[in-house]
Formats: structure tokens, C-alpha cells, sequence
């Protein structure tokens, strides 16, 4: 793992939109399992290199920014069964709720995203959108 990567699923759940909206790629390929996968209303992207690769390079607009409104942890995933933000959890899942605004400030969507966390880094991230 990269020395700068935050500690904890919750952490690293907001440097995801941390690098997303400052376009950092190498932070965002580092918070990612290589067999990564991203399920979203329009497509599914397989692959930590192709979901980089697409907020690079093909996605609609990559001048937006992410604001969190709510981060939210299952409450069973410690491993004595509490919250702890440990790196040794496994099977983690963090939902983060927000909202996706263009350059100019207008609300383009809502959105819900679910992490999922195998051994410190993101292997599944399911987006729900209004």
C-alpha cells in the first residue's frame, strides 16, 4: 500500500472523491483492488486499470466535484463486532451519501455509493443515483 493512502475503509472512502475532483490517478488506482469493480445505473466497469482509465479519460465531464453529505458504516464489520475503522477489517462496506455538481455549482444528481473493503482496498463499488 502506498505510505500516503489515509487509514480506515471511512478514510479512504473520502479519498476517493478526494481523487476524483483533484485528479489524482495514482491515488485512485492505489485505493483500488486490481479486480475491481464499479456497478452503476448505465454501465459496469470490471478492472481497477479500465475504471481508472474511464475517469481519466471517457467520462462525461471530469470538471465536478463530489460533495459528501453522509458517511455511513455498517456497524458490524470490526473484528470484536463494533465500528472500528481498523486496517485488518475485512469484508467492510461503507455507503457514502452525495451529490455530483458541475463546474459551476448546479446539482447534476444525488447519489448513493456502497463500498465494499477486502483487506484495506476497494473491490466493489455499487453507485445508486436519484
Amino acid at each position: 500500500m502506498t505510505a500516503d493512502l489515509p487509514d480506515g475503509p471511512v478514510g479512504r472512502a473520502r479519498a476517493y472523491y478526494r481523487a476524483l475532483d483533484g485528479g489524482d490517478y495514482d491515488l485512485l488506482a492505489a485505493l483500488l483492488a486490481p479486480g475491481f469493480v464499479h456497478e452503476r445505473p448505465d454501465m459496469t466497469l470490471e478492472g481497477r486499470d479500465r475504471f481508472v482509465r474511464f475517469m481519466r479519460e471517457e467520462r462525461p465531464s471530469t470538471d465536478t466535484t463530489h460533495p459528501v453529505d453522509g458517511v455511513y458504516r455498517r456497524a458490524s464489520d470490526g473484528p470484536t463486532g463494533d465500528a472500528s475503522d481498523t486496517e485488518t477489517d475485512i469484508g467492510t462496506e461503507v455507503a457514502v451519501r452525495g451529490r455530483l455538481l458541475a463546474a459551476d455549482g448546479t446539482e447534476l444528481a444525488g447519489f448513493v455509493d456502497v463500498f465494499s473493503f477486502e483487506d484495506g482496498r476497494m473491490v466493489r463499488l455499487r453507485t445508486y443515483t436519484d
